[in-house]
C-alpha cells in the first residue's frame, strides 16, 4: 500500500493535476483558465508549479496556444485515468453520465470507417448536449502513435499494429466491394473478370501507385487500367455519378456511398482476403468510465447491414 504521508507525495498539491488536466484537454493557458473559472495568472503559476514538481517543461508555447512535451503525454496517461476514480470517490458517483457531462470525445480513423460509424454515433448522442465527439484521419500505421501522443482517445482500425500497452476490441468482420454508377456503366451483376478489366478504375491507394487489387492482379499476370488515385475512399465514390469508372474499396463503406448516391454494388470477380476492424486504446484507460461509455458507444454504432459482420 502506498504510504500517503510520505514527503514528497504530502508537498504536492493535487489541485495542480486538475489544471495539468485542463491544459492537456484545451492545449492554451487562456482556455484552460476559463474551463477551471481561475485568473490567467493563476492558471500560469499553477504551470510553473507542475513544472517544478516534475522537473519538466510539459507545455511549450506555439502560435495558437501550448503544446505538450512527451513527458507530459506520458503523464496524462497515468494522471486522467486517476483524476476520474478521485473524482468517482469524492463525488459517490464512480461512473461517466453522459446526460449531465461535458466532454469532447476524440476518434481516430480512416474515412471509409468513418462513413460506415458516425451514422449511428450521431444518432445515439444527439440528444446529449455536453458530448462532443471529433474525428481525426488515421490509419492502422498511425493510430497507435496517435494515442501514445494524447491525440486521440480511441481509434479504429483494420489489423492496428499495438504494444504492450494497447488494448483492443474486435468491432465487425469486412471485405471488399465493387461500386460503379449502372447509368454510365451498365454492367451486369455480378461483375465478370473480363469487364472487370475493360474498364478504367478509380484507385485508392496511400502511395497512389498500387492497393491490393494490383497486388492480386499481377499475381495472376494481369493488369488493370488504373485512370487516377486518391487517399480517400469518398473521394473517389464522389467521382462515379459523372464517371463511367470502377472501384474496389471496403464492403462496410461501399454500402453507405451506394445508398447515397445511387450506385450499383457487386462482388469482386477475384478472390479479395476478409479483415477484423477493431477499436484500439491506451492500457491506462481501461477502467476509465467515460472510456468505458466512450467504447461501448463505437461497438454499438457497428452498422446491421452485410458490409459490417460481428464476428
Amino acid at each position: 500500500m502506498i504510504d500517503i504521508y510520505e514527503t514528497e507525495f504530502r508537498k504536492a498539491d493535487l489541485n495542480l493535476l486538475v489544471v495539468f488536466s485542463a491544459l492537456m484537454r484545451e492545449r492554451s493557458v487562456t482556455r484552460a483558465a476559463a474551463a477551471l473559472h481561475l485568473s490567467q495568472s493563476a492558471t500560469s503559476a499553477a504551470l510553473g508549479r507542475l513544472r517544478g514538481l516534475f522537473d519538466d517543461e510539459l507545455f511549450t508555447r506555439t502560435g495558437g496556444g501550448v503544446e505538450p512535451t512527451p513527458r507530459a503525454v506520458e503523464l496524462a496517461r497515468r494522471i486522467e485515468p486517476a483524476l476520474g476514480l478521485i473524482h468517482g470517490v469524492v463525488t459517490d458517483r464512480d461512473r461517466f453520465d453522459p446526460r449531465t457531462a461535458r466532454r469532447v470525445f476524440t476518434l481516430g480513423m480512416s474515412d471509409d470507417l468513418e462513413a460506415a460509424l458516425m451514422p449511428g454515433l450521431l444518432a445515439a448522442t444527439a440528444g446529449l448536449r455536453g458530448v462532443r465527439l471529433a474525428v481525426r484521419q488515421a490509419n492502422r500505421n498511425t493510430v497507435t502513435g496517435m494515442i501514445d501522443r494524447g491525440e486521440i482517445d480511441l481509434g479504429v482500425s483494420a489489423a492496428p499494429a499495438h504494444g504492450a500497452d494497447h488494448r483492443g476490441h474486435d468491432l465487425f468482420d469486412s471485405g471488399y466491394t465493387c461500386l460503379f454508377d449502372h447509368r454510365l456503366l451498365p454492367l451486369g451483376t455480378p461483375i465478370t473478370l473480363d469487364d472487370y478489366l475493360a474498364h478504367p478504375h478509380l484507385l485508392i491507394s496511400y502511395d497512389g501507385r498500387r492497393g491490393i487489387v494490383d497486388d492480386i492482379l499481377e499475381a495472376r499476370g494481369l493488369e488493370r487500367r488504373v485512370i487516377a488515385s486518391t487517399t480517400h475512399f469518398a473521394g473517389a465514390a464522389l467521382q462515379l455519378p459523372a464517371l463511367p469508372a470502377l472501384v474496389t474499396l471496403p464492403t462496410h463503406a461501399a454500402t453507405v456511398y451506394a445508398e447515397a448516391l445511387g450506385l450499383t454494388t457487386s462482388p469482386p470477380p477475384l478472390p479479395m482476403p476478409t479483415y477484423t476492424v477493431s477499436s484500439i486504446w491506451h492500457g491506462t484507460l481501461t477502467d476509465d468510465p467515460a472510456h468505458l461509455w466512450l467504447r461501448r458507444l463505437v461497438a454499438d454504432a457497428v452498422p446491421s447491414h452485410d458490409g459490417a459482420r460481428r464476428p
